[in-house]
């Protein structure tokens, strides 16, 4: 995951020892230099110690992160002791960043209970977080009450809390690509480009024709195509494609990344058959592919939601992810099944990965028509799974999310493929079926489920089911 930049504010009230302070700013310095993480805080200078707690400490520190309001993606509510509530939360208005808040208190020790040593961040920490709430400051807490940020606990809930900063800001502003229009059928994926763009997200559409158009201008021997398609023939094993729908996929590559860049698109939806198929003559799951390896996610059939929960999935992890259809039941086990597409997930699900054909669109589009799809298996390891959608019937956007694991259950097909097992799958097909969510959902090779539920619910205000068996 890339590097995080938190704002820490210091809580201190005066009549408790200036030494917690020091302490504190010196395990944080240690702990964030461990996970490689920058801090934007008060230097010792600044105020007492560098900490907050009156009203102008406050507005020292509120206009310090107003200074780096660009770089700060969350902010670190650190309670060496008690703290002073009005501080903390006068800082957070004031600064107004919109960033997700983590509140952390110290542990006392019942050796060290002592006027000299005595912290009461149990009691403090409440206290903030009911200031926070008078405030109207979303925020986020801790899996103990309190913890030393040098625990491996406060460790954990830091990585968890850098996730949910990455998944906040990475939608703020969020510019997504809808190349050619759904499959006519597909009625499962409509969306409401409005209430996307009431969350701060904005779909950028384009005909698929200006897309080809601009593919096909470019000639075989153009040095670029040849750049891309040494690109592409480094990617996967291509033995059986002809040179010359390689080169079409190279064109495609081209044309598309040209559009997305011209636009600032961070991931696309395509309309990934019959047209493409019909009038150009190769899949674009291999470019897909390579764009959702790269961190560019890219989702299939239009599904601009689908590749919203794709790209929220990336946030969370730092690792790309891809779009499967629920398919198949495996055998009679009740909480295993198949996920397939045919196929555009990215390298990192498919060690054995191949360019090939896909057979269930080359039936009637003539198989000829299809390289470009990919073959591959996902091995077993973790796994989470999630989906956005707009409900236009209420005006909302809502989600649900779990995780489960690839298995290594035996499985013959071809396509994109795994087998995954997720607790209480009947329970959880239900919902999705009486809820009218769609038939793709998006995954990834990371448990961070968690991390999602927190940042959808908490700070972008999306009703989300979190599915747990």
């Amino acid at each position: 995951m890339a590097r995080a930049t938190l704002g820490v504010i210091l809580g201190n009230r005066d009549f408790f020892p200036d030494r917690l302070i020091s302490e504190a700013r010196r395990d944080l310095v240690a702990l964030f230099e461990e996970l490689d993480i920058e801090a934007v805080l008060l230097e010792e200078h600044d105020t007492k110690l560098g900490s907050v707690e009156t009203f102008q400490h406050a507005r020292r520190c509120a206009d310090l992160f107003r200074q780096h309001r660009d770089r700060i993606e969350g902010v670190l509510v650190c309670l060496p002791n008690f703290g002073d509530e009005k501080g903390v939360a006068d800082t957070l208005r004031m600064a107004d960043l919109g960033v997700p808040v983590l509140v952390q208190g110290y542990p006392d020790d019942l050796d060290q209970l002592s006027v000299e040593r005595r912290r009461d961040a149990f009691c403090g920490k409440i206290s903030v977080c009911n200031n926070l709430r008078q405030y109207g400051i979303p925020f986020s807490l801790t899996e103990e009450h309190t913890v030393h940020p040098l625990s491996d606990s406060f460790k954990a809930d830091l990585k968890k809390f850098i996730g949910i900063c990455k998944v906040k800001g990475g939608m703020k502003g969020l510019r997504l690509g809808a190349v050619g229009a759904r499959p006519g059928n597909f009625n499962t994926v409509r969306y409401s480009e409005k209430l996307l763009e009431q969350a701060g997200i904005t779909v950028v559409t384009v005909d698929f024709s200006e897309i080809l158009g601009n593919a096909q201008r470019f000639s075989d021997d153009h040095p670029r195509v040849s750049d891309k398609l040494r690109e592409i023939q480094a990617y996967a094993r291509h033995g059986s494609v002809p040179t010359r729908k390689m080169v079409l996929m190279a064109k495609l590559g081209l044309a598309l990344g040209d559009w997305m860049a011209a636009n600032e698109i961070k991931a696309t939806a395509l309309q990934c058959w019959t047209s493409l198929q019909q009038n150009y003559g190769v899949n674009a799951c291999t470019i897909m592919s390579m764009m959702s390896e790269n961190l560019l996610p890219s989702a299939c059939e239009v599904d601009i939601t689908g590749v919203l929960a794709m790209y929220a999935l990336q946030l969370a992890s730092g690792t790309p992810s891809a779009l499967v259809d629920w398919n198949n039941n495996y055998a009679g086990d009740p909480n295993k099944c198949v996920f397939f597409h045919c196929g555009n997930w990215a390298r990192s699900f498919l060690p054995d990965i191949e360019i090939s054909v896909a057979p269930i669109l080359g039936s009637t589009l003539g198989v000829e028509n299809t390289y470009g799809a990919l073959a591959g298996r996902t091995p077993a390891g973790p796994m989470s799974f999630a989906r956005i959608s707009t409900d236009d019937r209420e005006g909302r956007i809502r989600a649900y999310v779990g995780e489960g694991r690839f298995t290594d259950d035996p499985l013959q097909t071809f396509g994109n493929r795994a087998v995954v097992e997720v607790p209480g799958l009947q329970k959880l097909m239900k919902y999705i079926c009486k809820q009218g969510f769609e038939h793709h959902v998006a995954m990834s090779g990371a448990h961070v489920a968690d991390v999602l539920v927190e940042a959808f619910e908490n700070y972008l205000g999306w009703e989300t089911y979190h599915h747990q068996g």
